[in-house]
């Protein structure tokens, strides 16, 4: 084990009380303290004259103590006066011992540092840091001085002086922390050398911009952040290489299943949809799993790829599932499978964990022996007691629910068969193009951009609570001519309960102000059977108008409905409002998505409401999100981790992102033992979740 390797109690003064506190910052080894950056800098590195100072401003002061005395106000203080011959500031201790009280004797050279404010005796500087002087030209600092994220009993004082020896052990031998960038790649994108970055972090000259440096746009800052972003893109890399060791099977095109499949279909398929479906034909016939996914905005035929797919696994004699997040969203799917194959001689199986007792037998043992051809299902469907006979193809809808460690874990599904089945990663929720690059660097990426003719796309209008009773009258003219709409009822509360109430509260009202028109309600505390029969009769037309939470965000297929009311969407994401919106605008008839919002608006919220006003493209309202709301909620929050980074932060550097992927080509070319190397120094345990061992 190296110094730097050594844990934290390998440094002088640290016992395991310290070791605790150090943790709750990931601290662990001495090597996890010189990736501890400062959160800003504070200029200790010349001394301000006391005339000079405003309300405000942090700065270094000195001069000899004029007098000091306890005053006694609303709270008892220590107040020392101190003159430097251009003025006279007070310091002010309101917790101070006898012996502190001893120091400040008339004439004494004290030198301090805080925050000047106007007080009772003009300027005053609360608790400063400070020290008596016994050399009146004592030198000042050298450097900024960081201030460090810390913790509860954890002082600046004591984090800088554990730096401070991880600076110096790293000084004495900095062949303990390897420069893993060869020197060729670090010119080619202009990155300064590692211990040079770390240095300047810690501590940096007077002349550096310490904005720049806090705000992560210095030079150092950034040659991190990207190393950092490179280890994430070589852990996702590792992640597909794993994946892909084992062999899959090869999977003819089935253009004969296929050819039968759609003849059935009412409608052809996009330009989009015929070239994605020819790059997962192109994937499917390799001896290699397909790693894919596939973007496809609302209502762009994902599914009707999927099934496609799958026909090409059937017909090579081998079995295909799709895992979808929620029971309502797999219930359609099941539906909807069912409808397109059992015409064709295949056996559809549904499983969820609501399927219990023999029923749950028999579709298990169906899934083992082979009769099951295609399974349905939500995650109940990849648990260790679900065996498949030969799984061929692996379907996962809404990926961004999901991470990475579930696309590991299919794996285990082809054992039987001694294979690992392809998998093809669905998602209705565009990524960013630059957002995708990190956050799938183990995936091949298709978009399907292409909306399937005929459909009208959806008007949206931003209209204040105080129009409510309008929106209602709307709904009665949508109903009126035969049509459906949705109210759907958003809380900011996290609770479940409390949105179940508000909607079972909307409903009551709406019941009241649309008397004769059948109203349902979904909600989340509802049972998986109770939600499907009230979605079943909204989508048979026996009821007019449906209540429900953001349940409904994704999968529910309605052609009839043309009229959605969004309550409170300012308390909602871009991408979520989005999906909520595409629950309309699936037939011919011509679409509204009403935003009913509760003023004021924040800017922000403004913001927001706005684009969905202007644009009903996907992609562009995913970008939109990625500034206003940043990467973490974008991706969702079981991701793989990419948003809780050190250092990198997606949203501020993703012009750092297109550099990363040639990154790591070059690297793997030059050094593939480097690999390892930086994702064990970025990630850490982490590293375990992305498939390391």
């Amino acid at each position: 084990m190296t110094q730097l390797d050594a844990p934290v109690t390998n440094l002088k003064g640290v016992g395991e009380a310290l070791a605790l506190k150090l943790a709750r910052l990931r601290i662990e080894s001495v090597a996890d303290l010189l990736f501890h950056l400062p959160l800003r800098y504070q200029d200790r590195t010349r001394v301000t004259p006391i005339a000079t100072l405003r309300s405000g401003s942090e700065a270094v002061v000195e001069g000899e103590v004029a007098a000091a005395e306890v005053v006694r106000g609303r709270r008892r203080s220590l107040l020392v006066r101190l003159r430097d011959g251009s003025g006279i500031l007070s310091l002010r201790f309101f917790h101070f011992s006898p012996a502190q009280q001893q120091q400040f004797r008339a004439g004494v050279q004290v030198r301090a540092f805080g925050e000047a404010r106007a007080g009772a005796t003009g300027l005053e500087i609360y608790h400063p840091e400070y020290r008596l002087l016994s050399d009146a030209n004592a030198p000042v600092e050298d450097h900024l001085t960081p201030i460090y994220p810390a913790t509860e009993g954890l002082h600046q004082t004591r984090l800088r002086a554990l730096i401070g020896q991880a600076l110096e052990r790293l000084e004495a031998a900095p062949e303990e922390l390897p420069e893993w960038l060869p020197d060729e790649l670090r010119q080619r994108f202009q990155l300064p050398a590692l211990h040079d970055c770390l240095k300047t972090l810690h501590l940096p000259p007077p002349d550096a911009d310490p904005e720049a440096l806090a705000d992560g746009k210095h030079p150092s800052s950034r040659r991190l952040a990207l190393e950092e972003l490179l280890a994430h893109q070589l852990s996702l890399r590792e992640v597909r290489l794993r994946i892909q060791q084992d062999g899959a099977p090869p999977l003819p095109d089935g253009r004969g299943l296929q050819a039968r499949f759609l003849t059935q279909l009412p409608f052809s398929l996009t330009g989009a949809q015929r070239r994605v479906l020819d790059e997962i034909r192109a994937d499917l016939a390799g001896e290699m799993p397909m790693l894919r996914l596939v973007q496809g905005d609302v209502g762009s035929g994902k599914t009707v790829v999927a099934g496609m797919a799958a026909l090409s696994a059937i017909a090579g004699g081998c079995q295909a599932a799709i895992m979808a997040p929620t029971e309502i969203l797999a219930e359609q799917h099941y539906r909807a499978f069912r409808d397109w194959f059992e015409p064709l001689g295949i056996e559809v199986a549904w499983l969820a964990g609501k399927l219990k007792g023999k029923a749950r037998l028999d579709t298990k043992a169906a899934i083992q022996d082979g009769r099951a051809q295609m399974v349905v299902g939500t995650h109940a469907i990849f648990q260790g007691d679900v065996h498949f006979q030969r799984l061929g193809l692996a379907i996962i809808d809404e990926q961004h629910r999901f991470g990475v460690h579930q696309r590991l874990a299919l794996r285990e599904k082809g054992e039987a068969g001694g294979l690992t089945p392809h998998q093809l990663i669905m998602t209705a929720t565009p990524i960013p193009r630059t957002l995708a690059m990190s956050a799938y660097a183990d995936l091949d990426v298709s978009v399907i951009d292409e909306l399937p003719p005929g459909r009208t796309p959806v008007k949206t209008a931003v209209i204040p609570d105080e129009r409510r009773p309008e929106v209602v009258d709307r709904i009665r003219h949508a109903c009126d001519q035969g049509r459906q709409a949705y109210w759907v009822c958003t809380l900011i509360e996290e609770s479940e309960a409390l949105q179940c109430q508000a909607a079972e509260a909307t409903r009551d009202e709406l019941e009241e102000a649309l008397s004769g028109l059948n109203i349902g309600l979904v909600h989340g505390r509802m049972k998986a059977s109770e939600k499907a029969e009230i979605m079943a009769a909204f989508k048979e037309g026996e009821l007019d108008l449906l209540v429900a939470t953001t349940v409904i965000e994704v999968g529910v297929d309605v052609p009839n409905a043309s009229l959605m009311i969004i309550e409170n969407p300012e308390r909602l994401g871009l991408s979520q409002l989005h999906q909520l919106r595409g629950r309309v605008g699936r037939g011919s008839t011509e679409s509204y998505c009403l935003l009913l919002y509760h003023p004021p608006l924040s800017d922000t919220s403004r913001q927001r409401l706005t684009v969905m006003r202007e644009t009903t493209d996907g992609f562009r309202i995913a970008e939109r999100d990625l500034e206003i709301r940043g990467p973490g909620e974008v991706l969702g929050t079981r991701q793989t981790g990419l948003a809780q980074m050190k250092i990198a932060d997606l949203e501020r550097d993703a012009d750092l992102l297109p550099q990363v992927s040639p990154l790591a080509e070059a690297l793997l070319a030059s050094r593939p033992d480097a690999s390892q190397a930086l994702i064990r120094r970025w990630l850490g345990e982490t590293a375990d979740r992305y498939g390391q061992v």
